[in-house]
């Protein structure tokens, strides 16, 4: 039998086989665990800061807290448009949870009718998940209790408290400033400030009308974060303490309006429908803007129902057009006192009669007049609101000249207040008539006494007509009115840098005095004095055709349909020989300016002039004898 042999290189080769690859495997050992080693001394070294910071962000979040929106105020700081504190429900949508049976659940802790409810799921659908969206805002103290012991069993519910704008004055202020509304998804934009994430937020308001809206960057400020303790799938479980974000306040505006002013001069229209404007003289700024009849901006803030809005919507008064700025209207007589400064500066003598029969033939047509003037100057013509003398001296001066005097007065343009929204009006002239009329591009004779008397194409807003006002009481500049006082404290322009008005200052001088007469003698004479010792107002009253009177469809006066009859207008200033205000007022559907506008320009007028500390004194001294200057008798017309 055979033995195996034993080969000693065989055994040699075999053991440096084994003790190379025991080496490799010992390094490459030794060099893992080296690495885990360093690997390991680095995370706890060196990276330790980060990863307890990363530790702390899973156990910790901060959520975007919305900041107070910046106050908006008066001249004199009453407070127009401010926030408050308010309690609220918001619910997040889950995975794996219906938001109806939710919503239905929520429904036995807060009032929801069938209409509230599909708001509120459109909006959970519209919202991405684990976004909280506002199921009631203003809830009770009862309500905020009742949500917040069941907490735990209303997964993705929470009731905070938040803020909520409130307008302390209803609707006074409701067309100037406008209102504040949740964000639509047609607010968010990919870039800009209506790309931040604050914008989700369900307590987040923004500007939809007014200064609201003109001004909302400025009024947002800046949102701040609150620190909350989440779980493991980003819910809040509860407060933190410390490392709260405050938010910034927006900006605080202050308006040149009057509080008091503009309250009065929405109580004083009653149920009618109109607009007054209130103008400084000297420095341009806007004290009262009034349209009416009003809404309540504080019904839009908490989210406005069909119905309700549709009431709104369908009025017929319209409450939620701007008048004082939107609406456009014949001026009617008022416009006869920039026809004679046209008049005036282009050399029609004002000694000049014509007679007045009660009406004037031009054509083939009767052209009436409210009243019989007989032989009647310019000056008795402004005072009695004759329309036969218009008609005559505008056929004269044709319609360019009475344009380009009425857009030097500051009628036919729009206003830098901030407001969105504002009609320019129309001042036609030729160049208006071939460049809108095709068929028809001449201006042809028998429009132009129309124009004179404030009809045809004419058409102003009762800004407009207030700027004029102050313009021609002022005398020597182009006044451009001013409604932001300041924004987070940086004044805004006043009227100081305005333009000359141009005109011979001896022709305003004139009409002034014209004006005067209105409110003595003339068509405002028995509404038109405000009782202020030896203080007068100057003004023109003016009755605007809102419909022609042919067929029998307009309405001359009050009798008749309210949508048939004319327009009522007041313009004016006091007091009359050192104005220092300016006032137009617009009676939608009023009947004529002596019953309807007047009076209401008075008591706001006579409101302005009390408020003014340099004039209290000339007020309450004992009045002086009253002089008359003019003894001439002019034949009183008809009230225009």
């Amino acid at each position: 039998m055979t033995q195996p042999s034993i080969i000693l290189s065989d055994v040699n080769a075999r053991q440096s086989v084994f003790h190379r690859r025991t080496f490799l495997l010992g390094g490459a050992i030794a060099l893992g665990v080296s690495t885990l080693a360093g690997r390991l001394a680095y995370l706890q070294l060196a990276e330790n800061a980060r990863y307890a910071k990363l530790s702390t962000s899973n156990q910790f979040n901060f959520r975007l807290v919305p900041p107070p929106r910046g106050l908006i105020t008066d001249r004199n700081g009453a407070i127009l448009a401010t926030n408050r504190p308010n309690f609220r429900l918001l619910y997040a949508r889950q995975k794996d949870q219906d938001p109806e049976a939710m919503v239905a659940t929520l429904a036995n802790y807060v009032p929801m009718d069938d209409q509230r409810r599909q708001r509120v799921l459109r909006d959970l659908g519209n919202a991405p998940r684990n976004t909280p969206v506002a199921i009631m805002e203003d809830i009770t103290w009862e309500q905020f209790s009742a949500v917040n012991i069941r907490t735990t069993e209303l997964p993705g519910v929470t009731a905070d408290m938040g803020e909520v704008r409130v307008y302390p004055h209803g609707g006074a202020f409701a067309h100037v400033i406008g209102y504040v509304a949740k964000v639509n998804k047609e607010d968010i934009t990919e870039t800009g400030p209506n790309a931040e994430p604050i914008m989700l937020h369900p307590g987040f308001r923004i500007g939809r009308q007014g200064l609201e809206k003109a001004l909302d960057l400025e009024l947002r400020g800046r949102p701040g974060a609150q620190k909350v303790e989440v779980d493991a799938r980003g819910r809040q479980v509860r407060l933190a303490p410390g490392g709260d974000i405050p938010a910034t306040p927006g900006k605080e505006v202050q308006l040149s309006l009057d509080m008091d002013l503009q309250l009065r001069g929405l109580e004083m229209f009653g149920e009618e429908s109109g607009a007054a404007v209130l103008m400084d003289c000297e420095s341009g700024d806007l004290l009262a803007m009034v349209s009416a009849p009003s809404f309540d901006a504080n019904r839009f803030v908490r989210g406005l129902g069909g119905a309700e809005y549709r009431a709104l919507a369908e009025y017929d008064h319209k409450p939620l057009f701007n008048k004082a700025l939107t609406a456009t209207y014949p001026p009617g007589s008022t416009f006869k006192t920039l026809v004679a400064v046209a008049a005036l500066e282009h050399g029609i003598d004002p000694d000049m009669t014509v007679n007045c029969p009660g009406y004037w033939t031009f054509g083939n047509r009767r052209w009436r007049c409210d009243g019989v003037h007989g032989r009647t100057s310019m000056h008795n013509a402004i005072a009695t609101s004759c329309d036969t003398y218009f008609y005559i001296v505008s056929l004269q001066l044709g319609p360019d000249k009475i344009a380009a005097v009425a857009r030097r007065f500051g009628l036919g343009q729009a206003y830098d207040l901030g407001i969105p929204g504002q009609k320019k009006g129309l001042i036609p002239d030729t160049e208006y008539k071939r460049r809108n009329f095709r068929r028809d591009p001449v201006w042809h004779p028998g429009e132009t006494p129309s124009m004179g008397i404030g009809q045809g194409y004419t058409l102003v807003t009762a800004l407009q007509q207030c700027v004029a006002a102050a313009r021609m009481a002022n005398g020597r500049k182009a006044l451009v009115p001013r409604l932001i006082r300041s924004v987070g404290g940086v004044p805004k322009p006043d009227a100081a840098e305005a333009p000359d008005l141009g005109f011979d200052p001896a022709h305003l001088a004139f009409v002034r005095e014209a004006m005067g007469a209105v409110t003595t003698r003339g068509t405002a004479a028995r509404t038109g004095q405000i009782g202020l010792g030896d203080i007068r107002m100057a003004g023109k009253t003016g009755t605007a055709q809102g419909y022609n009177y042919n067929g029998g469809r307009g309405v001359h006066g009050t009798n008749g349909p309210w949508h048939l009859r004319d327009h009522a207008w007041f313009v004016g200033f006091a007091p009359h020989d050192t104005p220092r205000y300016a006032v137009a007022v617009l009676v939608e559907h009023g009947g004529f300016g002596a019953q309807a506008a007047a009076p209401r320009a008075r008591d706001l007028m006579r409101l302005a002039l009390l408020k003014d500390p340099e004039l209290r004194g000339r007020i309450e001294r004992p009045p002086a004898a009253v002089s008359v200057a003019d003894s001439r008798d002019p034949a009183q017309g008809g009230p225009a």
